[in-house]
């Protein structure tokens, strides 16, 4: 249970960084290339064997690893972009809600990862709890050009979940950090490519600002991947996603309330009472 109370706690030191992105005006894709690039160095320093390229491109999870660091960058960018065109309520619902996708791919797919009926249960007060906590007072522009949007990043979101599951119960004892540095290393060059537009059409160069930042959120983002990477070693995923997701919700909520003076409405702490509902379930049964 330590691995899923560190990841929570360093998921909201992650979203403490973006509320601080925005204060100070940082470019988010800049920021997060560089942060992939920190990531990718201490998986590098955490390698403990010699390796060439050829070894690498000829593991069995290299597919994963290609197919994560592409899905990390690219869902990020489209929360992002949803977020400006949709609203934020609108687009962290469908992030949020996208667990549902890695859990039952995990009941399909993996024999002892099946819930009783109380875990059941429990997950459906998650799933109730984390609508209602996600609901705010804002206008919700859902356009029809824009409709796509908030479906690409469940599904991009819960694709990359499931992957990552999958590399836990296949290969995770075959060169984690070996992995972790093919991952990082994948996402900072498909932000890159993502950049060069934008670079050749706007003249601009890399922001000093921008590097800094993205190494200071590159720090807690590698361990927060690392526990949770643990946590999905010693406990179901099944279980895991639901307590990982809830935690940061209402976790993430208290600091919105105590650091930002963000409103809370009744319906949003019942919420997060139907989602402490559900954690103790979970909890009581693992």
């Amino acid at each position: 249970m330590y691995s899923i109370i560190y990841t929570i706690l360093l998921f909201n030191i992650l979203i403490i960084c973006f509320k601080l992105f925005e204060k100070f005006q940082v470019d988010n894709l800049q920021a997060l290339i560089t942060n992939y690039a920190v990531c990718a160095f201490f998986s590098l320093l955490l390698i403990e064997t010699d390796f060439s390229i050829i070894e690498v491109i000829k593991k069995q999870w290299i597919y994963h690893a290609l197919t994560l660091g592409s899905l990390f960058i690219i869902v990020f960018n489209l929360y992002a972009y949803g977020v400006q065109k949709i609203g934020i309520a609108t687009t962290t619902l469908y992030s949020r809600m996208s667990l549902i996708i890695p859990v039952f791919t995990a009941i399909i797919l993996y024999p002892e990862e099946k819930l009783n009926s109380l875990q059941i249960g429990a997950l459906f007060l998650a799933f109730i709890g984390i609508i209602f906590v996600s609901i705010v007072k804002q206008r919700i522009n859902l356009k029809k050009k824009y409709l796509l949007i908030p479906i690409l990043v469940f599904l991009g979101q819960g694709l990359a979940d499931s992957i990552f599951n999958d590399f836990t119960k296949k290969f995770n004892h075959h060169d984690p950090f070996m992995f972790f540095f093919i991952l990082f290393t994948t996402a900072c060059i498909v932000g890159s490519i993502i950049l060069i537009p934008s670079f050749i059409k706007n003249k601009r160069l890399f922001d000093v600002k921008n590097l800094y930042w993205g190494a200071i959120f590159g720090i807690p983002n590698f361990f927060s991947l690392f526990t949770f990477l643990e946590a999905l070693n010693n406990i179901k995923s099944t279980i895991v996603f639901p307590l990982i997701c809830m935690g940061i919700i209402i976790t993430s909520s208290l600091i919105g309330i105590i650091l930002f003076n963000e409103k809370i409405s009744k319906l949003n702490w019942v919420g997060i009472m139907l989602c402490l509902s559900s954690i103790y379930i979970f909890t009581y049964n693992v």
